[in-house]
C-alpha cells in the first residue's frame, strides 16, 4: 500500500510529523509499519521489536558481499584520510560497529592505527586492537553499513563523537531520492533479514550533519560528516573507483604496514 495518512509520530531527526506509508512482512513472520518524513526524507520502521531475533547472528548469512564491500571501500577511505586530511598514520582511527574486524585489519595492514568496536559482533580479524577510551582521541571514525541498522541515528552519532572525540565520520549507506519511499522491490529494505530499519536521502544526512554542527560531503557511495572544510571536487575524485585504486597503490608504498609489527606485538602480549 502507498496511501498516506497523518499520524501523531514525530521524526527523530527533524521533528516534523511522520506519515505512515506502507507495511510489509519482515523475517517472513512479522508485519512492520514504515513511516516517512516528507520534510527531511527519513524513512523508518516503527517499533522494530523483532531486532533481537534479527540479530541472533550479528552478520546475516545473506550478506554475501561482506568481503568485496570492504575491499572496494578500503582504497576510498584510505585516499580520503591520506590526501584530504593529510593523515600519514600518526593518528588513531576507530572502525565503529566493525563486524568481524575485516576493515580494521585491512586499515592496519596499510599503516593506519585503526581500532575495532562492535557491541554485537565478535572480533575475528583484528583481535588485540579493540578500542577503549583509555586509548584516547581518534582522528576519524569509520562506520561502514551501520546507519541503516539504527533506531536513533542522531543519538548514535552523538554518542560516537563523544566516545571517540573525532571530528570526522566516514560512512556508507544506500540513499534514495524523491518525495516518497522507494518501491517495495528496493533490495535495500532487506525485509527477510529484518536488520535494515532506517533509510536516508541526501537531505536527511545534510540535516543530521547540521544538527551535529558538521559539514556534509557525499559522492560515489561514500558519505562524510566533518568539522573541517574540504574541497568537494577533490572528495569526489578520490572516491571514484579508478582514481582511488591508483591512489591506493601510492599510499601503500608511502606508508609503513603494521602487519608484521602487530604480529610481534600480539606474540608478546
Amino acid at each position: 500500500m502507498s496511501t498516506y495518512y497523518q499520524l501523531n509520530k514525530i521524526c527523530p531527526i527533524c521533528g516534523s510529523s511522520l506519515e505512515f506509508c506502507f507495511s510489509h512482512q519482515v523475517l517472513d513472520k512479522y508485519f512492520a509499519k514504515y513511516y516517512f518524513c516528507k520534510t527531511c526524507g527519513y524513512l523508518k520502521a516503527d517499533d522494530p521489536f523483532w531486532l533481537g531475533e534479527a540479530y541472533s547472528s550479528a552478520i546475516s548469512k545473506a550478506d554475501t558481499g561482506i568481503l568485496i564491500r570492504n575491499l572496494s571501500l578500503l582504497p576510498k577511505v584510505a585516499s580520503i584520510l591520506y590526501w584530504l586530511f593529510n593523515e600519514r598514520g600518526e593518528g588513531r582511527y576507530l572502525d565503529i560497529a566493525g563486524g568481524y574486524g575485516i576493515l580494521t585489519r585491512l586499515m592496519r595492514d596499510i599503516g593506519f592505527d585503526c581500532y575495532w568496536n562492535d557491541k554485537y559482533c565478535q572480533n575475528l580479524f583484528a583481535r588485540g586492537f579493540e578500542y577503549t577510551s583509555e586509548l584516547g582521541c581518534c582522528k576519524a571514525v569509520i562506520a561502514i553499513e551501520v546507519m541503516e541498522h539504527l533506531v536513533d541515528p542522531l543519538t548514535f552519532m552523538k554518542e560516537t563523537i563523544a566516545m571517540s572525540s573525532a571530528e570526522t565520520i566516514i560512512f556508507t549507506t544506500e540513499l534514495f531520492s524523491g518525495d516518497s519511499p522507494p518501491p517495495i522491490s528496493w533490495w535495500y529494505y532487506a525485509f527477510k533479514t529484518g536488520q535494515h530499519i532506517s533509510f536516508f536521502q541526501a537531505k536527511t544526512l545534510a540535516k543530521l550533519a547540521n544538527l551535529l554542527n558538521m559539514n556534509f560531503y557525499s559522492s560515489n557511495g561514500i558519505h562524510m560528516f566533518t568539522r573541517k572544510n574540504l574541497n568537494r571536487l577533490a572528495f569526489h575524485f578520490l572516491t571514484t573507483r579508478f582514481i582511488s585504486l591508483a591512489s591506493f597503490l601510492i599510499i601503500k608504498k608511502l606508508m609503513q604496514s603494521r602487519t608484521l609489527p602487530d604480529h610481534y606485538l600480539m606474540l608478546n602480549d
